[in-house]
């Protein structure tokens, strides 16, 4: 057989490798992670993610290495991060914890691939083109934590069938978040509830938020869907407890930490969808084809612990819809 013909084969032969095998050989696949916030509260959300990827095939600290940078809030970090992961040469960066986070991924690279998870829209956002082809190297996961406080509200309102004042927590700077939390007070005013609408960016405008509570009678609080409200979770939740008010949360996180009820898409699930995709890119897939995925599971938790210490009695209609209860 002549030469040519020899290399032909041996160079389809590698071709037709499975990437299983050839990453085997060349050592573990290594992706990036970058996050907004810090990495306390992530890790259920991380372990989903890589339940995921070891369901199909890659396996951290096997054949596959995580490189983790997290911005702790510090927005203006993001972009030197990124550019950090992409020196490292990752074959793709997960960008969560912040809307912010996708777009300095964007920003420092065009090739390697980008799976964001995001409660705000990624095409108003300017991370996809479009929801079914976003083309380009992004896509990833969508979930409406951001406009769900009206359902919040009706929670509430079942709870407190009296509720006359109430307080709302939003953050100016998010993007959705103040409209989506205006159509919540709206909606209270309608029903003749007097609102008192706070706004906090960080955590020292959180306790001044707090702090214009003292002395005004509150019959309850609702936290809008902030990554840094979410970062800030313990503190939240501790003012709340101070001021003894009935309080809304987005996120199950909230209540496992003493909050009194959240409703909203459940984080765990949209990350557990970003490893699947994870695991479809490193397997030769282009994320450009892949359609953003929408998160459709909700879940409704109750503190009933932290109700009690409230004075308040759970209506059995409340405590049938919820889908976890904590005792």
């Amino acid at each position: 057989m002549k030469r040519r013909k020899i290399l032909a084969l041996i160079g389809g032969a590698a071709a037709a490798w499975p990437l299983a095998v050839r990453s085997q050989q060349q050592g573990p696949i290594v992706i990036g992670i970058l996050n907004g916030q810090s990495a306390d509260g992530y890790q259920r959300n991380l372990a989903a993610f890589r339940k995921a990827l070891a369901e199909n095939g890659y396996v951290e600290g096997q054949n596959l290495l995580i490189e983790y940078r997290w911005a702790g809030g510090q927005e203006d970090r993001l972009p030197a991060l990124a550019a950090d992961l992409v020196r490292r040469d990752v074959a793709l960066i997960q960008s969560t914890g912040s809307p912010s986070a996708t777009l300095a991924a964007k920003a420092a690279t065009t090739t390697i691939p980008i799976i964001f998870s995001t409660g705000i829209d990624p095409v108003k956002a300017g991370y996809v083109e479009s929801i079914n082809r976003p083309g380009g190297n992004v896509t990833g996961v969508t979930f409406l934590a951001a406009l769900l406080s009206a359902k919040r509200l009706g929670l509430l309102r079942q709870l407190l069938p009296k509720l006359a004042t109430l307080a709302t927590l939003s953050n100016p700077k998010h993007p959705n978040n103040a409209a989506d939390m205006g159509e919540a007070e709206t909606i209270a005013r309608s029903m003749g509830v007097k609102v008192n609408a706070l706004s906090a960016s960080n955590q020292s405008e959180i306790a001044a938020a707090f702090a214009t509570l003292d002395g005004v009678k509150i019959d309850a609080l609702l936290v809008g869907a902030d990554p840094v409200f979410f970062d800030s979770r313990r503190t939240i939740v501790a003012l709340a407890a101070q001021h003894a008010i009935p309080t809304a949360y987005e996120l199950h996180d909230f209540v496992d930490h003493g909050g009194l009820m959240s409703y909203g898409p459940s984080i765990v699930e949209a990350y557990y969808q970003t490893g699947v995709y994870a695991a479809r890119i490193l397997k030769g897939e282009k994320p450009g084809d892949l359609p953003v995925m929408q998160s459709t599971k909700f879940e409704f938790v109750i503190n009933l612990k932290t109700a009690k210490t409230l004075g308040l009695t759970v209506p059995p209609t409340l405590l049938a819809t919820a889908d976890e209860v904590i005792e």
